[in-house]
């Protein structure tokens, strides 16, 4: 069941991030939740070292964390994925 909550969080943080960032991203659905994902490992363990991890209610600053993560990661990500397609359909 973790792995199901893991990789709804991912498609959510995703999209957000994919929201955020201007411009029309290229990567796809599939690759857009595993960025989200791999954002949500990042932003916790950002908030693990600064000491934010578990607070009493709603941990607000860990899932802005999070978000920021799947922002970095996807407009990386989405620069490669460009960069790795672009080579691909020269060469063919």
């Amino acid at each position: 069941m973790n792995w199901l909550w893991a990789i709804i969080l991912g498609l959510i943080l995703g999209l957000i991030a994919k929201a955020i960032i201007p411009g029309k991203q290229q990567i796809p659905l599939w690759l857009t939740v595993i960025f989200g994902m791999l954002g949500s490992v990042l932003g916790n363990w950002l908030a693990t070292g600064i000491g934010v991890a578990d607070t009493k209610g709603i941990d607000w600053i860990r899932h802005l964390l999070q978000l920021a993560g799947a922002v970095v990661i996807v407009a990386v990500g989405d620069r490669l994925w460009a960069a790795l397609r672009g080579k691909r359909k020269k060469t063919v």
